[in-house]
């Protein structure tokens, strides 16, 4: 998963706040830097040594302070993480929607996670202050979190209701998650005096570690709380739900908690809407001033100095041309935060059995958060400095364009498995398509012949094992198919009316001595979520009451009459009961595997037992869940080279006072590409393979213009910038005479 803003991949320092951008780098190192003498060290100017100084932890110089926020951010982060990690099968089985829906309705949501961080970041700035706005949106955040737990609830209301509850909860989670993005890390820098900048920096990994602790532990917790937890009859998500939201409403009274203890800055003003001011202002002044009269100026953004400073025009110049590099990466993020969507619908249909632990498809996402906190030493300990000593040249950029490589061979082999799963699958079908196979419990062979049609060559043997499916071709959406049964030298013939798009298996019995058929409905697709599905044929002559575990009872009429299919989860059932009017026998299944569908046909009762015969309607998921391991592996390696890496040199080409605005462009590009996965998975379904290859050569299409864009791009020193900018002559100063001003202040 991606560790949004302050999460796992961005250093937590970093923020939209324009008072806490000093904050030293975590990750300065991976670059050559101290982090001591970073740029943009110096303490928040809205500390004032007029405020109080916080108690001490333990007779150290870390203010008591810290000790509520890191807390809170744990719990926060838990409950994030959470939520998110169940919710698109909560789309996919409790809303029963289908998956590219699910998938569209989850990337929505995410994208609005790194909308609202611009927000959040205006209200502390501009209008409440970083702990105001904290304590505000926390509300809003444990409301949409209580409000989505309400909604998993299964007995209130119906499916609309449970829908509108959902989409409240989610929007008010998005706003409050968002919001407090740019905030808490900045507001625990605020914590730390002028002097302690090396306190503050170690701050900040502890702040990081409690953030990939919290998603961590949440995205392998919640998962079991959802699937090995029973309420209701089914998954219990409104459980999975609930501990996310109990640990949000922790959160918020662990940092109210420590109110007395904050070192608490006023609002300061938003570099971020400066900015957009003054590009706002040179657009529309090079605009009025189209005229060919008009001298021409060296950049666009110098048509702003009728209004804006000369210092805010160059540190924009120089924000401008990183943000320009961002325009690419949106594609990176697109496949990242699928981990979250189509990797765990693929995870549903693989084997999960590892053994000591059956895995929840949903837990495999905590493999993400592992992965970064065991990659990001061995990177920066072992492949970079190795790098370095064979005197390669391993830029940024080249590093952020491994990274999107490496995201795109996990996504290539994303789609090789999706193949070998789509081997055990029911075979798509069309308009005037069906399928069929024959179910012969007969004592004897039986030659089976559909009028008209080519099919069962050979006589179906006494409960053979069913061979494949057959596909019947119609002439319309159903026919009237007449069937011939040669038996023993008898021959019978029966009328079926055949649907198109529908799956059947033609039972072929005894009954009072003379031979008879029956056409039944089977499952058209593998049952979702990795459940098995199984039905009952009763042989018997007596009708027959089944229990398969504690809280499954089938009725069954007799003379092979067939049941409904139930859905159970993976397990061996071996303690079930036949109950018929002699007497209760022990009903033994076996194991009932992932994806798999049974039929359990009863022959017969004697000696204290049941005997019953059972095929696989449907086959087992075949592929283990362990081959997606080394997606997961390419992937957490490509997050720690193109996020971690790219945060630090775009950083490093902008001034101090622009640093938010970076963060801020930054979160816009996870956003928009969540936003092109919902456009995808909506407008252009297609096999799930071929989404997946096409997002490979995407993104293989994007690495390369980016890589393009990055050669002729300029490493720049923004301090050796701003002085050449100090010292420039701009010819077109005295040429502002001729200029339309009109409702411009000069």
């Amino acid at each position: 998963m991606v560790l949004k803003c302050f999460s796992k991949v961005l250093p937590p320092h970093i923020h939209l706040s324009s008072s806490c951008i000093g904050a030293p780098p975590t990750f300065s190192h991976q670059e050559g830097d101290d982090p001591a003498s970073a740029p943009g060290d110096d303490p928040p100017k809205g500390d004032s040594p007029l405020q109080k100084k916080s108690p001490k932890l333990c007779g150290s110089n870390y203010p008591l302070s810290i000790a509520f926020i890191v807390v809170n951010e744990f719990c926060e982060r838990f409950s994030y993480y959470g939520m998110r990690a169940v919710l698109t099968l909560y789309f996919l089985s409790f809303f029963h929607w289908d998956e590219n829906l699910s998938t569209a309705v989850y990337h929505a949501f995410s994208a609005l996670c790194y909308f609202t961080p611009v927000i959040g970041a205006i209200m502390a700035d501009s209008w409440l202050g970083k702990y105001k706005t904290i304590i505000y949106l926390s509300i809003v955040y444990v409301a949409g979190h209580l409000i989505k737990s309400v909604g998993a609830i299964p007995s209130l209301g119906n499916q609309a209701v449970h829908v509108v509850l959902s989409m409240v909860g989610l929007f008010l989670i998005a706003l409050g998650t968002g919001g407090i993005k740019p905030c808490v890390s900045a507001f625990g820098g605020d914590q730390f005096e002028e002097e302690h900048a090396s306190e503050r920096s170690k701050f900040f990994s502890i702040f990081y570690l409690s953030i990939n602790a919290g998603s961590l532990i949440s995205t392998f917790v919640t998962p079991v709380l959802r699937g090995d937890v029973k309420c209701f009859g089914e998954d219990c998500y409104a459980l999975a739900f609930g501990v996310p939201a109990a640990l949000m409403v922790l959160a918020l009274v662990v940092f109210i908690a420590g109110s007395g203890l904050y070192r608490k800055t006023p609002p300061q003003g938003n570099v971020l809407l400066e900015v957009c001011k003054c590009i706002s202002f040179a657009i529309k002044n090079r605009l009025k001033n189209r005229s060919r009269e008009i001298p021409k100026r060296d950049h666009w953004l110098d048509w702003a100095s009728e209004k804006y400073s000369k210092q805010l025009i160059g540190e924009v110049k120089m924000v401008t041309r990183v943000l320009f590099l961002f325009i690419p990466l949106p594609m990176f993020w697109a496949l990242f935060d699928q981990q979250g969507s189509r990797w765990t619908l693929q995870a549903t249909k693989m084997n999960a059995d590892f053994g000591i632990y059956v895995l929840q498809p949903d837990q495999m996402q905590f493999l993400n958060p592992l992965l970064i906190l065991v990659f990001i030493p061995i990177f920066d300990l072992g492949l970079y400095p190795l790098i370095n000593m064979c005197k390669l040249n391993f830029t940024p950029i080249r590093k952020m364009a491994t990274g999107m490589i490496l995201a795109g061979l996990a996504f290539g082999l994303a789609a090789v498995i999706e193949v070998k799963i789509n081997e055990t699958d029911m075979p798509r079908l069309v308009p005037k398509e069906s399928l069929i196979r024959v179910l012969n419990l007969a004592e004897n062979p039986v030659q089976v012949t559909i009028q008209d049609k080519d099919l069962f060559q050979q006589p179906v043997e006494s409960f053979q094992n069913p061979a494949e499916y057959s596909k019947l071709i119609l002439n319309g959406e159903q026919q009237s198919l007449h069937f011939t049964l040669q038996h023993q030298g008898l021959t019978l013939a029966f009328n079926y009316t055949v649907k198109e798009k529908s799956v059947y298996s033609l039972i072929v019995f005894e009954a009072e001595g003379s031979l008879s058929s029956r056409l039944i409905t089977d499952l058209e697709a593998k049952p979702e979520n990795g459940l098995a599905a199984v039905r009952f044929i009763n042989g018997l002559s007596q009708d027959v009451n089944l229990t398969i575990d504690s809280k499954r009872f089938i009725a069954v009429q007799k003379n092979y009459s067939a049941s409904e299919y139930s859905l159970l989860e993976r397990d061996i059932y071996n303690n079930g009961k036949c109950i018929t009017e002699t007497g209760e026998f022990p009903l033994e299944l076996g194991l009932l595997d992932f994806g798999a569908s049974y039929t359990v046909v009863i022959t017969n009762v004697s000696g204290g037992t049941v005997e019953t015969w059972k095929s696989e309607d449907i086959k087992a998921n075949n592929v283990h869940m362990a081959w997606q391991l080394p997606q997961y592996l390419l992937i957490s390696a490509g997050e720690v080279m193109f996020s971690i890496t790219g945060l630090a040199f775009s950083y490093s080409q902008s001034p101090a006072s622009m640093k938010s605005v970076l963060q801020a462009g930054w979160l816009l590009t996870v956003a928009v590409g969540n936003t092109f996965v919902l456009i995808v998975a909506e407008a252009a379904p297609m096999a799930q393979w071929a989404e997946f290859v096409l997002f490979t050569v995407l993104l293989f299409a994007v690495c390369i213009i980016f890589s393009i864009m990055g050669y002729f791009y300029v490493s720049v020193d923004p301090e050796d910038l701003e002085e050449k900018e100090e010292k420039r002559e701009t010819s077109s100063r005295g040429n502002m005479i001729g200029l339309v001003t009109q409702k411009t202040k000069l």
